[in-house]
């Protein structure tokens, strides 16, 4: 039997069901499942968090989501309660546990909803299913078209911040960099986050992403996944912050409208957000998920 956890929001509760999800090589992935409306037309609205984030990063959206259509969370491996991948994180792995999770929700149409480099997944995964895919919604997502992620300097900003991010969880000091995000939500998630979120797993997770991540993002620029004409809406973060400064921002809100560019494009600016956009304005992502699920 399923288990039955809360999803909560400002103002509400939700009933959701945990579920295991089995790979197709017998791994178990962790989901939240929000069963929405009694509406068998209307797509199913699947989240595919950051780089070292867990299903609850999306605490403030997938409840109001969770009003008008199924929503979906999880926990990639390693992260959250799925135990991690012994054959390691390339991306075409991760596309692949995304595309297991469509598997078991059934036959239908889907959104796909990914922030920072859940964008990158959420775009390989949609190339390889388009048939499925009603709509992207990019949420600050890690794009090849910054060239700025490619430079040395970067890389060794990532390197750094990984080994440090490590030691400070192997103290259990690592929650403290992120209390204005903690802040930010019901005690509930935070609760989640806290246990969950800042473990030496979780970095060891993100340290084997980045392992082949940014190489890998690389050859994108030649040769990006063909997404046909599956609407894409990017939004931006408005403000530097969050570990980007102006310059950085400028370069990663200019690749975003070059991804956006098109008739199936939308490019739309969190105006009072920096990197993290689900905690800080999350009725921006809310109102662009259901364009999509209306439409």
């Amino acid at each position: 039997m399923p288990d039955i956890d809360a999803a909560y929001g400002p103002d509400q509760h939700i009933q959701g069901v945990s579920e295991w999800v089995t790979t197709r090589d017998g791994r178990r992935l962790h989901a939240m499942i929000l069963p929405g409306p009694e509406r068998a037309e209307a797509p199913v609205v699947v989240f595919e968090a950051g780089a070292a984030a867990t299903r609850s990063s999306w605490g403030l959206v997938q409840p109001a989501v969770g009003r008008f259509a199924r929503a979906v969370v999880y926990d990639r491996a390693g992260l959250g309660r799925s135990p991690a991948d012994p054959a390691g994180r390339t991306l075409d792995r991760m596309a692949g546990d995304l595309l297991d999770v469509l598997d078991h929700l059934g036959p239908g149409p889907v959104v796909l909803t990914g922030h920072s480099a859940g964008g990158v997944v959420a775009r390989l995964a949609a190339s390889r299913r388009p048939d499925r895919i009603a709509g992207l919604v990019l949420v600050d997502p890690t794009d090849e078209a910054a060239g700025i992620l490619f430079g040395r300097t970067f890389r060794r900003a990532e390197r750094l911040a990984i080994g440090v991010n490590g030691a400070l969880a192997r103290l259990g000091l690592l929650r403290r960099l992120y209390g204005r995000m903690l802040d930010a939500v019901p005690d509930e998630i935070r609760a989640d986050l806290e246990r969950e979120a800042f473990t030496p797993q979780t970095v060891r997770t993100q340290a084997a992403q980045a392992r082949t991540f940014l190489d890998e993002l690389a050859a994108w620029r030649e040769s990006p996944p063909a997404l046909g004409d599956i609407p894409v809406t990017v939004i931006s973060g408005g403000r530097a912050g969050d570990g980007m400064n102006a310059r950085i921002r400028a370069a990663v809100n200019d690749a975003h409208a070059h991804r956006a560019a098109g008739p199936t494009g939308r490019h739309v600016v969190a105006h009072g957000s920096a990197h993290y956009v689900p905690l800080t304005e999350p009725e921006v992502v809310v109102a662009e998920i259901r364009r999509f699920v209306r439409s």
